[in-house]
């Protein structure tokens, strides 16, 4: 007997990660939803990997800011049922240091890369706890461990799709759903481009097919956080065991006796 493949929907799917995804998805036979603004690059993209491997794909356009698109989305995930892989990968960067960026603009970018892809994990994951099965890849990025790297909005977006990953695989692994952080380095997508700094001038860019073809490698071992750019995943081991080292020293009743002096 036959098992038919989930259905994978994916966010920023018209190019880019999110295009790579879709390639690389429909290679294995899923089926797909596109999801992004631009309609007719992501039609180009669905008739040529329907061509090539026969997958039926479904489009979406939807700007992931703007509420009324976000709940098409969202009712799209409650009740497609076919749906057991959700891709997080709509994203976008800003222009200029903090001081140069507009409230407007920080809003904007954190409804993009943060708020919305919580509310489609919100939208899918009651039907997918009921079933016992389901998937989340949510991409996250380095930046998100590295104030030092100066992107500051920007990195607490994807700091928070880290947390929002491991605290939902805590909460979801053990109900037969899957939860994946993917934390690329520097990438040669278009978000470079839009957000104005220009790629060539940077080193170690990974990429894009190189990016996603190792996450998918993650995907398949079911690893929690892949950093594909890493070559020492003991020190992420070490990094998430002095963080759990910690845990047990939160629950205290007075504050600790370096805080309980003036000097």
């Amino acid at each position: 007997m036959t098992t038919q493949k989930p259905a994978v929907l994916i966010t920023g799917a018209s190019s880019g990660i999110g295009a790579t995804y879709a390639d690389r998805f429909a290679r294995r036979g899923h089926d797909l939803v596109l999801v992004a603004r631009d309609r007719a690059r992501m039609e180009s993209l669905a008739e040529r990997l329907h061509a090539e491997h026969g997958v039926s794909i479904g489009v979406l356009r939807a700007d992931l800011t703007v509420d009324a698109d976000v709940q098409q989305v969202e009712q799209r995930l409650r009740e497609d049922g076919r749906i057991g892989v959700l891709i997080n990968n709509a994203g976008a960067s800003l222009p200029g240091s903090l001081v140069e960026q507009s409230p407007e603009q920080v809003a904007g970018l954190v409804t993009l890369n943060a708020t919305t892809p919580a509310r489609l994990v919100a939208a899918v994951v009651p039907r997918w706890a009921q079933a016992g099965q389901g998937a989340v890849v949510n991409i996250a990025s380095v930046v998100g461990l590295a104030p030092e790297f100066g992107l500051t909005v920007y990195g607490a977006t994807k700091a928070f799709m880290l947390f929002l990953s491991q605290s939902m695989q805590v909460e979801l692994g053990p109900r037969g759903i899957y939860v994946q952080a993917v934390l690329p380095a520097a990438t040669r997508t278009e978000i470079w481009e839009r957000s104005g700094k220009d790629v060539n001038t940077l080193t170690g860019v990974m990429e894009v097919g190189e990016l996603v073809d190792a996450a998918l490698v993650g995907f398949d071992r079911r690893e929690s956080v892949t950093i594909p750019p890493l070559p020492d995943d003991a020190q992420w081991t070490a990094l998430e065991a002095a963080r759990r080292a910690m845990l047990p020293n939160f629950a205290q009743s007075q504050a600790a006796a370096r805080y309980r002096t003036a000097n």
